[in-house]
């Protein structure tokens, strides 16, 4: 718990007069919730007995009063501790992206995409409950029973002895029931990761998956981790619902207790009914909050395994140090010295040596999975060198900005990556959107006959992955966003593998067109496309010869 309040204390230290609210309402529900069970001493004893008109007109008020300052703070003390509670999730939300997306692309290889979902997700809602619920109602349930005890105590403090021995005797194993829980929900939030997981893979596989008719093995699958995550979660209810009936049975049994010496009491004349019965009333109402202190104690468990889940990943450091240097146009030369990559014990590059000049045309061939693709990803710095050294205008990769880095390089892969939102914010990707600019990348990329014959034309919205595109339009609208870039550098692997070939020799126009004072990587198997290149580098199981310069 205290591991817990120090790490979300950043998040949470700017609500201090929201805090004093909510306290200051949690102080009024408790006071008048101590204060009706009071009550009801005066109104057995003045009303019922002593059958006073003049209480007979006050103490109904003074109840409704006692009910209403009640549902007044608790109304308070919600909304209070739910705004702050948002607010603490949209905050953690946010920096937990922030942490991702400056994180190496060796994590994201390593960690499914759905646990990730799940950790930004779910586990940031149940820290939500524990800022917003847990928090509040803990104090208040707290503060509430220390009003009851008072009542209690001051009714007969010979009968609060009797009626409180509960409070010790359940400690244990309550604490037995808490620490299980806590281990379970570990377990469970795992396995609703995996189930998160699968769905994000099932979702962005369902071309193949239809195609294959993979529907019925997909089912199987997650039919089986969603009954583990089903008895995962019986296992905390038939667990976590332990305490209510164990409180339950030590409370009857002092409350039996308390009534048969309590009732000795009244008979003897030792005490009053009303007092009694407030006695009796305050220790039946005493039993709900510490059974709900329980409860929150018992949740409280998941919470303290998201907070442990969400620090995984913001106390992270990202493998890439950044540099201090800021890239500036022009690219001379591109420099490869002794290049050596590993992804995991698998060496992928292996001293690779190469210059890339201005106003060059590059080409890298090869079988795949030798090496073209890992070098790029090292030219953008996705990757860290394992050994040798990459160097721009003589100066060494590491030493500048990744941002700046990439503000100068373009790229156009295999995969196309298409958002859900306009055509025209696409393709101005990164950058701030210039309609005549948009206008023109299109036109440059052979795609403008078919954009400008849309009823939205550059306003058209994409579907997600840009489903209503066919793969040759798709990857001309990446092509027209590498355009808009206007980069040093642009990287175009297998580019245009989608496209016919009408539409390939008027891209390599526009290459040839836009090739003046750049540096043009090709990664391509075409010999059509090859021939655009100055120089051509054979890659084979991570080594590389110049065939052609």
């Amino acid at each position: 718990m205290e591991r817990f309040l120090k790490r979300f204390y950043p998040y949470i230290r700017n609500y201090y007069g929201y805090f004093f609210i909510a306290f200051l309402a949690t102080i009024l529900t408790a006071a008048c919730t101590a204060w009706g069970t009071y009550l009801v001493k005066p109104v057995l004893d003045d009303i019922f007995i002593k059958k006073d008109t003049h209480m007979l007109v006050i103490l109904p008020f003074l109840v409704v009063l006692a009910y209403l300052g009640k549902s007044l703070g608790m109304y308070v003390q919600t909304y209070f501790m739910d705004y702050i509670g948002l607010d603490v999730v949209r905050k953690v939300r946010d920096r937990m992206l922030e942490c991702l997306l400056a994180l190496e692309m060796e994590f994201f290889n390593k960690i499914r995409s759905g646990e990730l979902i799940a950790r930004i997700t779910h586990d940031i809602g149940l820290i939500r409950a524990s800022v917003s619920n847990y928090l509040a109602e803990s104090l208040r349930e707290s503060l509430t029973v220390i009003g009851l005890v008072g009542v209690v105590i001051y009714q007969s403090p010979k009968l609060a002895v009797v009626g409180l021995v509960i409070m010790p005797l359940a400690v244990y194993p309550l604490s037995r029931i808490i620490k299980r829980i806590k281990n379970i929900s570990k377990l469970n939030q795992e396995k609703n990761s995996d189930i998160t997981a699968k769905l994000s893979e099932i979702f962005n596989n369902i071309e193949i998956i239809k195609a294959s008719n993979g529907e019925e093995l997909e089912k199987k699958n997650f039919a089986s981790e969603n009954h583990k995550f089903f008895k995962l979660g019986l296992k905390v209810t038939i667990i976590g619902q332990l305490s209510s009936p164990l409180m339950e049975l030590l409370g009857s049994i002092a409350i039996a207790f308390v009534i048969y010496l309590g009732g000795s009491e009244v008979i003897e004349g030792k005490m009053s009914a009303g007092a009694f019965f407030s006695f009796i009333t305050a220790l039946f109402m005493l039993y709900t909050p510490i059974k709900r202190l329980v409860s929150i104690a018992s949740a409280w468990q998941e919470a303290l395994v998201a907070g442990d889940r969400i620090f995984e990943i913001l106390d992270r450091e990202p493998q890439i140090k950044d540099g201090k240097k800021e890239l500036c146009p022009p690219i001379e030369c591109i420099r490869v010295d002794n290049v050596s990559l590993q992804y995991a014990a698998t060496e992928v590059l292996s001293h690779v040596n190469l210059e890339m000049h201005k106003n060059e045309i590059i080409a890298f061939v090869g079988k795949s999975g030798s090496g073209k693709s890992s070098l790029v990803n090292l030219l953008l710095r996705l990757y860290e060198v394992s050994s040798g050294c990459i160097s721009i205008n003589g100066t060494p990769l590491s030493a500048y900005t990744q941002k700046s880095i990439r503000d100068n390089v373009a790229i156009v892969t295999q995969r196309i990556f298409i958002f859900n939102d306009s055509i025209a914010a696409n393709v101005a990707y990164g950058c701030d959107i210039d309609t005549d600019k948009v206008i023109y990348s299109l036109k440059k990329a052979q795609v403008w006959d078919f954009i400008s014959s849309l009823p939205e034309g550059i306003w058209t919205i994409l579907d997600e992955f840009g489903a209503n595109l066919s793969g040759g339009q798709r990857q001309r609208i990446a092509i027209a966003r590498a355009i808009y870039k206007n980069p040093e550098v642009l990287i175009l692997d297998e580019a245009t593998s989608a496209l016919d070939a009408k539409t390939e020799e008027a891209i390599k126009s526009t290459i040839a067109d836009i090739r003046k004072d750049k540096i043009i990587i090709l990664i391509a198997h075409r010999p059509s496309t090859i021939e655009l290149a100055d120089k051509v580098y054979h890659f084979e199981n991570g080594n590389i010869s110049l065939l052609t310069s």
